[in-house]
């Protein structure tokens, strides 16, 4: 029995943007909020507490959530990579707080040691001043688990080293918790597997997937895990993000492409696919190419046909 409702997290203005190496304006980061907004979006990733010599693109997080209209019934998430960048998030007047703060952990050793020089324990237990202070401030902590369906350096990930990782997450009171395909590997079963994992620690509805699509994958693997019940999904308008660690990866499925298939399932979303599609071809006229979706495509292509 699949669900009657899911919930998207759209994470297109941060997942989707951090990696682009063309500045992006504040404006037009705001604008693309705005208009997701618009389009049905309750639940958006805005930006990033991280040091700009990281991550340039999100130097500019403060500006963001100050500008941002806020609306109610949308809960706007930040990811923190430690306490100096959650006391940054919380540095501005409460109105610009964030509601919910993101952290992350890999499911793979080696991805750990060879991108931040710690053990996956180790990274982990760094979160948990950042877990308490966060619930002190009213907060809710979602945890990402990155590599839970393959690593760009160790291959396949142990079932057993996924649900270790969810453990530890529960452990520094983390709320929820989403697995993430980072490479896109990942198919239908494996993903049930590992889903099956974290349900063994978190109640359905804290439990989240997060999948990219570059071996076209991830609409299969949502489907798969509807199966199971789980009813909550990051996705990225126009399929903004890619993967830094494959080759050729076309990063985050879309949210046009997510919202199309459930629909047809008759499952609710709460978003319009017209503004959705008006939405992902702003960000992708400011970035100068077409939409990774496929459905926005398709829909922009009828539209054209009419207008003709």
């Amino acid at each position: 029995m699949f669900p009657s409702e899911v919930t998207l997290v759209e994470v297109g203005p941060r997942d989707g943007l951090q990696n682009e190496a063309q500045p992006v304006a504040t404006a037009d980061k705001v604008e693309l909020i705005v208009r997701l907004q618009q389009a049905g979006c309750r639940e958006i990733e805005a930006t990033s507490f991280v040091s700009p010599k990281w991550v340039p693109q999100m130097a500019d997080n403060a500006a963001v959530m100050a500008a941002i209209p806020r609306q109610a019934g949308v809960r706007y998430s930040v990811l923190v990579p430690n306490m100096k960048g959650l006391e940054a998030a919380l540095a501005a007047p409460r109105a610009q707080w964030p509601q919910e703060v993101v952290v992350f952990g890999a499911a793979s050793e080696a991805f750990s040691q060879k991108n931040i020089n710690c053990s996956i324990e180790e990274s982990i237990e760094r979160f948990r001043p950042v877990a308490a202070a966060a619930h002190a401030a009213g907060l809710k902590v979602r945890g990402a688990i990155s590599c839970a369906l393959g690593c760009p350096y160790q291959g396949e990930v142990p079932l057993d080293e996924v649900e270790r990782v969810v453990r530890l997450m529960h452990a520094i009171g983390v709320d929820h918790v989403g697995v993430a395909d980072t490479i896109g590997t990942g198919t239908p079963r494996r993903v049930q597997a590992v889903l099956e994992r974290a349900l063994k620690h978190y109640p359905l509805a804290e439990v989240s997937g997060h999948f990219h699509d570059t071996y076209g994958q991830a609409l299969a693997n949502i489907h798969a895990s509807l199966a199971l019940g789980v009813h909550v999904f990051d996705t990225s308008i126009a399929g903004l993000g890619g993967c830094p660690y494959a080759k050729g990866a076309t990063g985050n499925v879309a949210t046009e492409d997510v919202v199309y298939m459930l629909q047809g399932m008759g499952i609710a979303t709460g978003h319009d696919q017209a503004a959705l599609v008006d939405a992902g071809a702003y960000i992708s006229r400011v970035l100068g190419r077409p939409p990774a979706s496929r459905a926005a495509r398709a829909l922009l292509g009828r539209r054209e046909q009419v207008a003709a």
